[in-house]
């Protein structure tokens, strides 16, 4: 997963909407392999654009954890709340070029596919206000490989239809502010978890329309718990806080196909996850979901 033409910068980008679990461990910790392998920088970046879902203490609690499990990130935690500024200009833009659109429906007007037919793309319909912006997506289609999933294609019309840049509670959207921050941190790489593939290429179109250099993706396996959901902080899995940090980051690299020996431990175990690291050994989906295997809180 190499990027001849720009130095390495990974990076890390939790929301604070609940302590890390284990699959957020396992984000956090392949992440930060595939940068230090190859000798780049990891950024940290706090996603609290949407203060609704925030947990108050939540973002102090992600940082003293990841400490805790030895993944320093290079310079400043960048926190998206101060980028409110950037998310408008850009928005803005996409109105001014005719790329993005005013759109006056609400969720009760979207078929239950969940695909936006383009109703307001010509123009508001009579009696309707504007809410939300949405890209323009019209005869789009996107094509990548994935590091770890493979070939991944999307087409625009019929799949995913224009989806939202800017919400109606005026809160810039997920896909706008992702595209936004990781071109101004120069990140080149992504490492993160399958969950998010759907969005990757909402991402890349962005990437496209504004013109920006897109980054290379590697989309791990779900961790899931015992009863094959996915862990989340919404649903309150357990916190890595109650792990013992060598059991949990043992457990996460089995997960990522990389078992360790047994005699690395402490910072002896870190140091050989970075020597041995390789995304080429990371499976697909993972044979027994590793939250099964996933170690038992200390509670």
């Amino acid at each position: 997963m190499s990027h001849p033409a720009r130095p390495y910068v990974g990076r890390f980008a939790p929301s604070p909407t609940g302590d890390l679990h284990f699959g957020s461990l396992v984000a956090a910790l392949a992440s930060y392999l595939d940068a230090r392998a190859h000798g780049g920088l990891w950024r940290v970046r706090v996603e609290n654009i949407d203060p609704p879902r925030e947990v108050p203490g939540s973002a102090e609690r992600i940082l003293s954890d990841l400490r805790r499990f030895g993944l320093k990130p290079d310079g400043e935690v960048l926190f998206q709340a101060s980028r409110t500024a950037a998310y408008e200009q850009v928005t803005r833009q996409l109105l001014a070029e005719g790329k993005a659109y005013w759109c006056g429906c609400t969720r009760a007007d979207i078929p239950a596919s969940g695909i936006y037919p383009g109703t307001c793309r010509e123009g508001l319909p009579p009696g309707r206000e504007p809410r939300a912006v949405r890209l323009n997506t019209s005869g789009a289609t996107i094509a990548f490989d994935d590091a770890i999933q493979g070939p991944v294609e999307a087409r625009f019309d019929g799949e995913i239809g224009d989806f939202v840049i800017r919400r109606a509670d005026q809160l810039p959207a997920y896909q706008l502010a992702v595209v936004v921050d990781d071109h101004f941190q120069q990140v080149t790489h992504v490492v993160r978890g399958a969950d998010l593939l759907d969005s990757t290429a909402r991402q890349v179109l962005l990437q496209r329309v504004l013109g920006l250099e897109r980054p290379e993706y590697a989309h791990l396996p779900i961790a899931l718990d015992p009863n094959g959901e996915k862990l989340s902080k919404r649903m309150g899995s357990d916190p890595i806080s109650t792990l013992d940090p060598v059991d949990a980051m043992t457990a996460a690299l089995r997960h990522l196909g990389h078992p360790p020996p047994a005699f690395a431990t402490g910072s002896a175990l870190m140091a050989w996850a970075v020597e041995h690291w390789a995304l080429s050994r990371v499976p697909a989906t993972h044979a027994g979901q590793a939250g099964a295997a996933a170690p038992r809180s200390r509670l």
